[in-house]
C-alpha cells in the first residue's frame, strides 16, 4: 500500500482550453479523477486539489505553474502527481493510474 500521501493537482480554468474541443472542463476533470481514483484505489491515501489559474494565489508555486500554462508552455487542465506532469489538455486516465501504481497504489480486486 502507498505509505506516503500522494498529491494530485489539477490546474485549470473555467473556460475550456481552445485546443481541447469537446473535452470536459478542468473542474469536471478534477471531479472525475477524484471519483475514479477513489473507486480504483479504495482506502489509499491521496490528496487531490484544484487550482484555478485565473484566480489570484498567495502560493508562489501555484502562481509559477499558472504562469507557465498562461504562457502556452502547457495546455490545461494540467495534472501533476507529486510535482510530475502526467497529463495536459485532454486527460487520459491510464497514465494517471500507471503513475499511481508506480508509487505503490494497489487496485481493488
Amino acid at each position: 500500500m502507498n505509505e506516503n500521501n500522494t498529491i494530485i493537482e489539477v490546474f485549470g480554468a473555467d473556460i475550456i482550453c481552445a485546443s481541447c474541443v469537446n473535452a470536459p472542463s478542468s473542474k469536471d476533470t478534477y471531479e472525475w479523477l477524484q471519483a475514479a481514483i477513489s473507486r480504483k484505489y479504495p482506502n489509499q491515501p491521496f490528496t487531490i486539489r484544484y487550482v484555478d489559474i485565473e484566480q489570484p494565489s498567495e502560493n508562489e508555486r501555484d502562481k509559477e505553474w499558472a504562469e507557465r500554462i498562461q504562457n502556452d508552455e502547457f495546455f490545461y487542465p494540467l495534472v501533476l502527481i507529486n510535482d510530475e506532469v502526467v497529463g495536459e489538455g485532454y486527460i487520459q486516465i491510464q497514465p494517471i493510474f500507471s503513475t499511481l501504481e508506480k508509487l505503490g497504489f494497489q487496485p481493488s480486486e
